[in-house]
């Protein structure tokens, strides 16, 4: 007769910790992110506020899903049997996952000062036309 070990493992303490943390944290770095964009957005899209706030909600969005869907997919923990155990993994993973958020609010900052420096660029040549139109 065979004889079944029942080990208590805290994985589902892990899942229950893990994920309000991923997303609590997801949701406040774009809000924060995007709510402080608008401003660039609006600068990019030359004073068109309509089409800057439905950008900036598109990528919110797209920020979001990105995030969480990385966060589901890193989710994963193997065989937790003692709370050291339970705290070290879930230290790897947030910190691992709070890391990879930084790098990704860093790269849409990046990509909002690309679009404000192209629509400064943009401004200048038109400007240039106008002046050269003028003089003639």
């Amino acid at each position: 007769m065979a004889t079944t070990v029942l080990t208590t493992t805290y994985n589902f303490s892990a899942y229950m910790i893990y994920l309000p943390i991923v997303i609590s944290l997801t949701i406040l770095v774009s809000q924060f992110l995007f709510k402080n964009s608008k401003t660039f957005m609006v600068d990019i899209f030359h004073q068109k506020k309509d089409i800057a706030m439905a950008t900036n909600s598109l990528f919110k969005i797209g920020f979001y899903l990105l995030n969480i869907g990385f966060a589901l997919c890193i989710i994963e923990f193997f065989q937790i049997e003692t709370v050291e155990r339970l705290v070290v993994a879930l230290s790897k993973k947030i910190g691992g996952f709070s890391i990879y958020l930084g790098v990704m609010m860093l790269l849409n900052l990046l990509l909002f000062l690309k679009g404000r420096k192209q629509a400064l660029r943009k401004e200048k040549t038109e400007d240039d036309q106008i002046s050269g139109i003028q003089r003639n």
